[in-house]
């Protein structure tokens, strides 16, 4: 297939992370695009200043008449649902459909491609790894899974798209989709087990990551997490480099921390970087930013650059984002949502604000994860001093009886816990006192970061 046959692109599901990602590269060569998502949010807003056509109810009469099947190419989310009107219209009618993961690996097999994979730390990792090249001068485009705060966009361009282009892309293990991707580099971040209600178990899951490993060019390399280095074959004809914050061939030595900013030496084979600050919190990000060093180093990026890079990295829109400090009070926002992440999450705020009340407002994301992982979710909670539990955000998925936020919250052993609705939940935060408060999960949380902040400036500043 060959991009140059069509001069317009249609999305259904245009508002998501990855697809408004490649929205906006379509849009960025020229192309027409359209597209419908469910509801409009501030991503969506941009993407239609950005020139794109977007509407918010799946109704066939809305579906832009200039689109012809000859010219146009249609992409579309597996979150999309089997009974969508609009897809199984445009179906009938011939068009050329396709998910969001195959047209990403047709991007990418013009080019250097480096892939980042991992239940979590995948978007922080690509999106360090694209600052770093784009810092370094090189030509390059990044597909991110976030808004990167230093570009405030999913889409990193650096130079005209050409053969020595470097594209950096989240390989998605949701549905498989990385499978679509064949990597001259590739970093696995880790692999807990996840999207059971796509693999059924862990093993089915890990054998995917296997075959993911298989499809790196056999001159090319793999960097993975020392903890998961049993997923990489034996006898595999590409290179091969494993690291850890503590373990590996690559690692910190010296951590110091101030105010949960970390300072460190990372220490490797044959290779030393002194004293680099990291510009974002977190024991999690120390490790990111050592596999996206590897990573920058192979292609060619200097040492000075690779620490200047780091120092000046912003971070990730919902990736520990500070969102409110005034007077002894912080807010952060964060997009975990699976145990293991919020226990990274927790263990990194108790760290950073010793003797401080954290204060979390959380919100499970779907049914079957919630069914799947309670006990998980109950024990990382339980890290927090105050909860607030909010119901589950279905997203693509119907209820399942039985399965609700109650099943997380009779578990948690915090010293205090509350339920709330959304439509209470800024009634019952006004009720308490803060000061650390976060907000966690992967729904629909995220439009009530400015409300609470809001909140906050009026109850400490007025």
């Amino acid at each position: 297939m060959k991009f140059n046959d069509y001069d317009s692109i249609y999305f259904l599901g245009i508002g998501g992370i990855g697809m408004s990602a490649l929205a906006r590269w379509f849009r960025r060569k020229g192309l027409r695009v359209a597209g419908y998502d469910r509801t409009p949010t501030p991503l969506t807003h941009e993407l239609i200043e950005e020139g794109m056509e977007l509407h918010f109810d799946d109704k066939v009469e809305f579906i832009p008449g200039y689109l012809s099947k000859e010219k146009t190419l249609v992409v579309f989310t597996p979150a999309i649902p089997k009974d969508h009107a609009e897809h199984a219209y445009l179906k009938d009618q011939g068009f050329t459909i396709l998910k969001r993961s195959e047209v990403l690996g047709l991007i990418s097999k013009d080019y250097k491609t480096i892939a980042v994979a991992g239940t979590h730390g995948k978007t922080t990792t690509s999106s360090l790894i694209a600052h770093i090249l784009k810092s370094a001068g090189k030509d390059m485009v990044a597909f991110l899974g976030g808004i990167a705060s230093n570009y405030d966009s999913n889409l990193v361009m650096h130079g005209e798209v050409k053969k020595e282009t470097i594209v950096v892309a989240e390989a998605d293990e949701f549905d498989r989709s990385f499978l679509r991707l064949f990597p001259d580099i590739a970093v696995i971040t880790s692999a807990d087990p996840d999207h059971l209600d796509i693999y059924g178990d862990h093993a089915s899951m890990l054998t995917s990551f296997k075959d993911f490993i298989k499809q790196i060019d056999q001159k090319g390399m793999l960097v993975i997490h020392k903890s998961v280095e049993s997923l990489a074959p034996s006898g595999h004809p590409h290179t091969k480099k494993t690291y850890s914050i503590n373990q590996g061939q690559f690692f910190a030595g010296n951590l110091t921390t101030d105010d949960g900013f970390f300072k460190f030496d990372l220490l490797g084979v044959d290779r030393k970087i002194e004293n680099v600050q990291l510009g974002v919190p977190g024991f999690h990000n120390v490790e990111n930013a050592i596999a996206a060093a590897v990573v920058a180093q192979e292609v060619g990026v200097d040492d000075a650059t690779i620490k200047e890079a780091l120092a000046s990295f912003k971070g990730v829109k919902r990736r520990f984002e500070f969102v409110y400090r005034n007077k002894g009070h912080i807010f952060i926002d964060d997009y975990a949502h699976h145990p293991a992440e919020i226990e990274a999450f927790l263990k990194s705020l108790k760290a950073m604000y010793q003797g401080k009340k954290i204060t979390v407002v959380f919100q499970p994301h779907l049914y079957t994860r919630t069914r799947d992982f309670a006990e998980g979710f109950a024990k990382s909670l339980s890290l927090a001093d105050e909860l607030v539990m909010m119901d589950i955000y279905p997203a693509r998925e119907l209820p399942i009886p039985g399965v609700t936020s109650d099943i997380i919250f009779k578990d948690v052993i915090c010293p205090s816990k509350i339920r709330s609705s959304k439509k209470d939940l800024l009634t019952k935060l006004d009720s308490l006192d803060f000061e650390v408060l976060a907000t966690v999960g992967a729904g629909d949380i995220d439009t009530f970061v400015k409300p609470i902040k809001d909140l906050l400036t009026k109850k400490y500043e007025s």
